[in-house]
């Protein structure tokens, strides 16, 4: 029988998820279905068992119910647990559920693309679930400092807290000097606006949004304008952390430029139509 997985969401039918699995599932002749599934927002937990009990091999889960999946779960990573929201569900031998999160190695293997992430100081704007995530995996590459800036400088503070003595909360007004990267993890893109921070940290600085689009970003268009090296989107991040839940799954990692290029030329299209 073909093995089941799936992603929920709500909203869902933008999720590009399925088109990246399935080329992933492709390139590795594995006999699976991946698709998109719209979750009540009051049934997240009774949806995803009902899946998994009639059964379903995996599943991704986006927002608005990454903590709900956290808190599901039999058994957690320590990217996890670090980040307080699961991204990857996986369906054990015994029938428990182990929740990962790959967001925050999706981030970084996609920064290694383009850049070394060793010594470099880094600005990261938001400290919410996305800001969360990343924190562990920027340590582990090696970066020399992570200087946290968020509208409520509690939360930031929160973070900082949980981390080394690299990770530090900032106000926007302290932001001084340049920084090796900048890393917008806010949703502000969506609605078209910018971080509230000074645009002389971006100068020369190499700069990245989670977010991504059929255009630029209003943050890369931002940074573009006010001095930064490159600026580029979070397009492959969604498919770098799809590699690695596909890896959890199935123990192949796949090969990600391909899709990257195929994901890329898709929406070059829809800007276009």
């Amino acid at each position: 029988m073909t093995d089941q997985y799936v992603v929920f969401g709500n909203p869902i039918k933008h999720s590009k998820s399925p088109l990246i699995h399935q080329a992933f599932a492709k390139q590795s002749n594995t006999d699976m279905s991946y698709e998109a599934a719209l979750v009540p927002l009051d049934d997240f937990v009774g949806t995803a068992k009902q899946f998994f009990t009639a059964g379903g091999c995996g599943a991704n889960v986006t927002v608005p119910f990454k903590e709900q999946a956290y808190r599901m779960c039999d058994e957690l990573s320590d990217a996890a647990q670090m980040a307080g929201a699961v991204n990857t569900l996986i369906k054990l031998a015994d029938g428990r559920i182990r929740g990962d999160n790959t967001d925050g190695i999706g981030l970084v293997t996609d920064l290694q693309r383009f850049i070394s992430l060793l010594d470099k100081k880094v600005l990261l704007l938001g400290a919410g679930g996305a800001a969360r995530g990343c924190l562990l995996p920027l340590l582990a590459a090696g970066v020399a400092q992570i200087d946290i800036c968020n509208r409520t400088l509690s939360k930031a503070e929160v973070l900082a807290a949980l981390h080394s003595e690299k990770v530090h909360a900032v106000r926007a007004e302290q932001l001084v000097g340049v920084y090796d990267v900048v890393i917008n993890s806010t949703s502000a893109s969506l609605s078209g606006s910018v971080p509230a921070i000074p645009s002389g940290v971006v100068s020369q600085a190499f700069c990245y949004d989670m977010m991504y689009g059929t255009a630029p970003t209003a943050f890369n268009l931002w940074c573009q304008a006010n001095g930064a090296t490159q600026a580029i989107d979070g397009l492959g991040m969604l498919v770098g952390q799809a590699a690695y839940s596909f890896y959890l799954w199935r123990g192949v990692m796949p090969q990600v430029e391909a899709v990257l290029q195929q994901l890329r030329q898709q929406l070059a299209d829809e800007h276009t139509a």
